[in-house]
């Protein structure tokens, strides 16, 4: 289910057919990411699902089986270096380069590469989140070795972040700090953000726009606002023998009498309630869910 309206020129980040194999496991099949320019991007899915090899992809880190994905226009497996430039990059692996090198000497090295670096930014980041400068990277616990690479990836202000669980290792308290500057970035300079985590709520009032991988398809890709509005809980009553039908069932509980059912739905309302009650069910509630329950309810077991 993807409902895209804007134009190709509109799309921060695009793949269109892209497929992935590892030997005879399919990571990724047919998938058709669309980013709008400017967006907050979460895309969700369990562990295998295909993110990080997206991610991987568009960093052209590896090569695609079949398809293409372009970044800002540009084509990741032609200009992967063009590409990587304007990207601050956080990777499923909690894993910095230059493990004998110290935080600060390590940031000082990466600035090289990024003309647009900020110095004051870095160090503030650097502050805020606790890195120890004089640690050396491969004596850093996975959280700070993840505190590290978010601020490698924000302190020259790139105009895209591939953020891969980006608050994966940190203790609650770091999690909401780390988001708070995330949310602060944000505001203060424009910035189109494609997100995997496992965490949606946390990021509820940044996401824009949602998309769900499973096994390694593409299933939903909506705004925020579609999601919420199209995607909703009906408690039922039904008749013996009921089924959903011809209706986008992503998730559907009977309670252990039979007649009460509670099934999440897909698709506008009034229309989702009118096939409702041609089928003979009686509609006894309707709730809106939250933007990680209506995400997730894709992943669900009875969603195909």
């Amino acid at each position: 289910m993807t409902h895209t309206n804007a134009s190709a020129s509109d799309y921060a980040v695009s793949t269109h057919g892209l497929c992935k194999r590892y030997g005879r496991d399919t990571a990724l099949d047919q998938v058709g990411l669309r980013v709008p320019d400017g967006a907050v991007y979460v895309l969700v899915g369990v562990n295998g699902a295909g993110k990080s090899t997206l991610f991987k992809l568009l960093m052209n880190l590896e090569r695609p089986d079949a398809g293409t994905a372009e970044v800002f226009g540009l084509d990741t497996g032609r200009a992967g270096s063009e590409v990587r430039a304007q990207v601050g990059y956080v990777p499923d692996r909690q894993d910095a380069p230059y493990r004998s090198m110290t935080s600060a000497r390590l940031l000082r090295h990466a600035a090289a590469f990024y003309p647009k670096w900020d110095h004051a930014y870095a160090d503030h980041l650097t502050h805020a989140l606790g890195v120890p400068p004089q640690q050396r990277v491969g004596g850093l616990s996975k959280g700070e070795t993840r505190r590290l690479q978010l601020v490698l990836a924000l302190a020259h202000r790139p105009p895209l972040l591939l953020l891969d669980e980006p608050t994966d290792g940190l203790d609650p308290v770091v999690r909401r700090r780390a988001l708070a500057l995330l949310a602060e970035h944000l505001a203060d300079a424009p910035t189109t953000v494609l997100m995997s985590t496992h965490h949606v709520h946390e990021v509820e009032s940044l996401a824009d726009h949602v998309g769900v991988l499973r096994d390694g398809r593409l299933v939903a890709q909506m705004t925020r606002e579609e999601l919420r509005r199209t995607v909703r809980s009906y408690q039922l009553e039904v008749p013996d023998g009921w089924a959903p039908g011809e209706l986008h069932a992503v998730e559907l509980r009977r309670s252990s009498a039979g007649r009460d059912v509670r099934c999440t739905l897909v698709g506008e309302e009034q229309q989702v309630t009118q096939r409702l009650t041609a089928s003979g069910a009686r509609v006894r509630q309707v709730s809106t869910l939250a933007l990680e329950d209506a995400a997730l309810a894709f992943l669900s077991e009875d969603a195909s």
